[in-house]
């Protein structure tokens, strides 16, 4: 964004929230018509189609490109894991960033293998938010302060943004925005993340549960579930995906964690996540239930539940693909191949 965001109060999110710039009809009718004269049967290339449109819709241009995609994975430290809810030590959080940095992680190698840059953002990870279970995640002021950082983080250029996260007991943390948005029972919100056992995920879902009911009817408002049982990582992601839509930046959202963070807006707006695609649907079970509820379908259904971007980035490299290919084919006239009924 051009302004500073440092200061943002929750009311000014809000009215960001209430002038979202539409899509670029116009790039979409340029695709729709320059696809009609591709060297194909129409319709052929099934969703591949669409998500050129939407990429047009959301860039701007026509034919879309991606050119500059950027993998942004956004890590934070979380107190409700001193509750028992994850089958790893928080400090495995830094230790993970790190392998990032070495260029050991699973995310590394989808980057190398599609040419995709990659940035990880260290949120203060020694000092980790408050156990949700007896404090607010934040004050409003550090809410707030880490959504302008999410929002700062989409600059340089890119043209396809691709949200991860890295965060020991985040998925507690995800499962107790779901559960304050939609209700329900912790059951049906809490899954096993990292792999805990039977004794692991009764406590995560009791403390997912405790959570919730500490806030009360804070519930009704996004921003307070986000401020008061949110994370860091999951504030700047969703700062980060709301500042992309006004630099015409298409985003790919990754599974439970990084989606948990696209609730928050759409709950306030619900055309927040229009230029928005899901990546992939994650193996932790409520996932597609939160995807279903945002009204998406997920580009790839692989069985993942790795975090770290690493289903959105499979997934950007669909969408790339399918930019290359509307770009790059031949017309019936170039290539001089009789069209249906010529």
């Amino acid at each position: 964004m051009s302004t500073s965001l440092t200061g943002l109060p929750f009311d000014d999110f809000r009215s960001l929230l209430a002038r979202l710039p539409g899509p670029d009809e116009v790039a979409v009718g340029k695709v729709r018509h320059r696809d009609r004269q591709l060297t194909k049967p129409a319709g052929s290339l099934g969703e591949l189609e669409g998500y050129v449109e939407w990429l047009a819709a959301w860039q701007g241009k026509a034919p879309p490109r991606v050119d500059r995609p950027l993998v942004a994975v956004f890590a934070g430290n979380h107190g409700i894991t001193a509750k028992g809810v994850s089958a790893f030590p928080a400090s495995v959080t830094q230790q993970m960033v790190e392998n990032f940095t070495a260029g050991g992680a699973a995310i590394n190698q989808i980057c190398v293998a599609f040419d995709f840059g990659l940035k990880v953002f260290d949120l203060a990870l020694h000092l980790p938010t408050p156990d949700i279970t007896e404090a607010d995640a934040f004050d409003e002021a550090g809410c707030a302060a880490t959504m302008a950082f999410g929002m700062e983080a989409v600059a340089g250029g890119m043209d396809l943004l691709v949200i991860g996260e890295m965060g020991i007991g985040n998925t507690t943390v995800a499962a107790a925005i779901y559960h304050a948005l939609y209700g329900g029972t912790a059951e049906d919100w809490v899954g096993r993340g990292t792999g805990v056992d039977d004794e692991g995920l009764a406590r995560k879902r009791a403390a997912v549960a405790a959570a919730v009911a500490r806030i009360g009817d804070a519930r009704k408002d996004p921003l307070e579930v986000l401020r008061r049982i949110g994370g860091r990582e999951i504030a700047a992601m969703a700062g980060a995906i709301l500042a992309a839509r006004f630099e015409q930046v298409p985003v790919i959202i990754d599974g439970f964690v990084a989606t948990a963070a696209a609730t928050i807006l759409h709950a306030m707006a619900p055309g927040a996540l229009d230029h928005c695609l899901i990546g992939h649907i994650s193996a932790e079970h409520a996932h597609r239930e939160a995807v279903r509820r945002l009204g998406k379908r997920p580009v790839l259904d692989l069985g993942m539940r790795l975090g770290e971007g690493s289903g959105a980035a499979m997934a950007a490299a669909v969408v790339k693909g399918a930019a290359a290919i509307h770009a790059g084919m031949a017309t019936f006239t170039q290539a001089g191949v009789a069209e249906k009924g010529a």
